[in-house]
């Protein structure tokens, strides 16, 4: 059972925005750091936080949580701001292989957040504009630079919204079928993360890779409810 949880952009100090997340789970959860008897620490800047136990990467944690989740799930695709990663899991949620995206902003979940600044909409607003669309973009390049132009020019040309967004998710579908390529995508499979939340991104991955997806109903705290679940195991 969660007690509280909270998320909040780390901005470049991972330091402070993690004692800002714990200081107002606590508070919800009416708990103090020291009630605590262990806290397992990931991610980005995970080794700076002076109050972590133990700390723990991003796949096992997310490997973690969705054997909990969804103890028949074999893969999970993890659609994060800064990568997206493709993790094959054993029956006890062990990662037994995985593939990162490159470092590339088409490659996770900061492109749709352009996307959404060029095309002046919420990121709320994008899934359920790009599954109202008849005739997706096709775009060119799987660059988010370029790609980010040929949006502009598509504007240009009067396309419209919902099929441009449904254009620049099967792009961002295609980049993610290539990491399930590499990792052999077993069923049943499961995708964390922001992207979790985009009904378009969803859609346009299950069609890509002919399979349907387990999502979690906070997709965006698996790993931290992963990293929970093993301070748990520490005590």
């Amino acid at each position: 059972m969660v007690l509280a949880s909270c998320l909040a952009p780390s901005g470049g100090n991972y330091r402070l925005a993690a004692e800002q997340v714990i200081r107002q789970a606590l508070q919800e959860a009416a708990l103090d750091l020291e009630d605590l008897d262990n806290t397992v620490a990931t991610g980005f800047g995970a080794a700076n936080l002076p109050f972590r136990s133990r700390q723990v990467t991003e796949i096992s944690c997310q490997g973690k949580a969705i054997n909990h989740l969804f103890p028949s799930a074999r893969t999970v695709i993890d659609v994060g701001g800064q990568q997206t990663r493709v993790i094959s899991l054993d029956g006890d949620g062990r990662a037994v292989g995985f593939a990162v995206s490159e470092k590339c902003a088409a490659g996770s979940g900061r492109f749709m957040q352009v996307i959404a600044r060029v095309m002046q909409i919420s990121l709320n607003e994008i899934g359920p504009l790009s599954v109202k669309s008849a005739n997706p973009v096709s775009f060119s390049t799987g660059c988010a630079v370029f790609a980010e132009s040929e949006v502009i020019s598509r504007i240009a040309e009067g396309w419209s919204k919902e099929d441009i967004l449904a254009g620049v998710h099967n792009a961002v579908a295609a980049k993610i079928y290539n990491l399930v390529l590499r990792v052999r995508l077993q069923p049943e499979c499961a995708i964390t993360g922001g992207g979790a939340k985009d009904v378009g991104l969803i859609k346009a991955v299950e069609e890509k890779t002919a399979t349907s997806l387990l999502v979690p109903e906070a997709p965006q705290l698996t790993c931290a409810y992963g990293a929970a679940l093993m301070a748990m195991e520490l005590v």
